[in-house]
């Protein structure tokens, strides 16, 4: 028992010294004078040509937006609407109901969402929207125009957008307006 013992410390007194014998002649081993290759590798890196650097991109200027609130409609005064009185036969037969008898025009095909407004043209008779439908067709529309499947008539074109009232249906024969816009597309 007591050689285990002193074997035991023999073997951890001398793994130290061990260990740090075997790492020292390991780190000698990597050591070389010779650094021709690296000095030969910098010297080639050295002598390629300097590439330029290109310029800084050009920065846009943007023109200020300055706001022009004359003629547009006050957002925080509420629309004027038909006032209806749910259940009452009455209002519904005399309320506001689309003319189902006009024929229909070329925008109403289409869905509101599925138009984009591309444009104005001003002309002797007024102020012009152009409007492009999915099928890619541009179509020339005017105040008193209707377009989308909700019966939507033109009530105003601005330069930036078109606006719509149209009819939305709450239950069988009753109807009431709802305002929209058609902005245009960037």
């Amino acid at each position: 028992m007591k050689s285990h013992k002193r074997s035991l410390w023999l073997s951890k007194t001398l793994w130290m010294p061990m260990c740090c014998a075997c790492c020292i002649a390991l780190l000698t081993a990597c050591a070389n004078d010779d650094l021709s290759d690296l000095k030969a590798f910098v010297a080639a890196e050295k002598a390629k040509p300097k590439g330029t650097i290109d310029p800084l991109p050009e920065i846009k200027v943007v023109e200020p937006f300055i706001f022009n609130p004359d003629g547009l409609r006050d957002p925080f005064t509420p629309l004027e609407q038909a006032v209806e009185t749910a259940g009452s036969a009455a209002d519904a037969s005399s309320g506001i109901k689309p003319d189902l008898t006009r024929p229909k025009e070329e925008l109403e095909a289409f869905s509101l969402d599925s138009l984009r407004m591309v444009g104005t043209v001003n002309t002797k008779s007024g102020l012009w929207g152009l409007v492009k439908a999915v099928d890619s067709t541009v179509y020339r529309v005017k105040v008193g125009n209707y377009m989308g499947k909700n019966y939507g008539k033109i009530i105003r074109i601005v330069g930036d957008k078109i606006e719509l009232m149209e009819l939305i249906s709450d239950k069988p024969g009753s109807w009431h307006e709802q305002q929209a816009s058609l902005a245009l597309a960037e």
